[in-house]
């Protein structure tokens, strides 16, 4: 069995809809098959009752600033904020696959083995539910990372104590990929107990100097990458290497550049744009 871990983020662009005769994610007499951080429930019913207070209770000018929204997909937010409990559901997988990352991943064209492993060994950070795997089934929100929710504070805030000693057991003595923006890693309280960790930096050359991928782009690089990952079974630096020498013809792996730190046992990883 793989000895590896994905970090995800969720996609702010959802799928619609889902199975109504799904398993009920919030009741705890059934199966927790696809549910697999259940434990997590009463945390996630506390952050879903507040947000639905908060959604009752505030004007649409406050919600539009709440979430950073307007007009339809304001609309859009709080109607399936306000349906949660009631809502259809789907994998987490499926839900987030009109994200850019999530469709540069291209799952559906993996291999089964690869599908296999980012199922098993993908784990995504979720402002609404904490943490995730890609197979668990969940219905439509909008909750970002970022956000401020009154009665509770920012949402990172409120899972760091919650969700960062379930996390760093589960990282334990394993090698993570960690493609999490900087707000969802601020959900985590780092305690270090992996193997190593991998945090990727993408660059690409413009003007005769090297700059930052950022935006679509970025998440278009994120989903490739984690695409490779599943489908080398990428364990240790020598995956990286090989793959970027033989296999990948848009990535060159910038060794020179890319750094180590024994004290936290992250690796910062260069990766360039041809």
């Amino acid at each position: 069995m793989p000895d590896l871990t994905v970090l995800l983020s969720p996609a702010d662009r959802k799928q619609p809809g889902g199975n109504p005769f799904a398993p009920d994610m919030f009741d705890y007499r059934t199966s927790g098959t696809f549910n697999y951080f259940d434990h997590l429930n009463p945390d996630r019913r506390e952050l879903i009752d507040t947000l639905q207070s908060v959604i009752a209770e505030e004007s649409e000018d406050a919600l539009a600033d709440l979430f950073g929204l307007e007009e339809y997909e304001l609309e859009e937010a709080i109607r399936v904020n306000g349906e949660i409990y009631d809502a259809p559901l789907m994998s987490a997988l499926d839900r987030y696959s009109p994200g850019v990352m999530y469709a540069a991943m291209d799952f559906a064209n993996l291999p089964t083995g690869a599908q296999r492993r980012l199922l098993e060994n993908g784990v995504v950070l979720s402002g609404l539910f904490g943490l995730l795997r890609p197979d668990d089934l969940i219905p439509n929100y909008h909750l970002g990372m970022d956000v401020d929710l009154p009665g509770i504070g920012p949402v990172s805030e409120y899972w760091r104590p919650i969700i960062s000693p379930i996390l760093n057991e589960s990282l334990a003595d394993r090698w993570v990929w960690d493609m999490l923006p900087e707000v969802h890693r601020g959900a985590w309280t780092d305690e270090h107990t992996y193997r190593s960790r991998v945090e990727v930096v993408f660059e690409r050359a413009e003007d005769g100097e090297r700059v930052p991928i950022t935006g679509e782009d970025l998440e278009v690089q994120r989903g490739q990458f984690v695409n490779f990952i599943v489908q080398e079974t990428a364990e240790d630096m020598d995956d990286l290497r090989e793959w970027a020498e033989e296999e990948s013809d848009e990535l060159s792996f910038d060794e020179e550049a890319s750094t180590y730190d024994a004290e936290t046992k992250t690796w910062t990883v260069v990766m360039v744009q041809e």
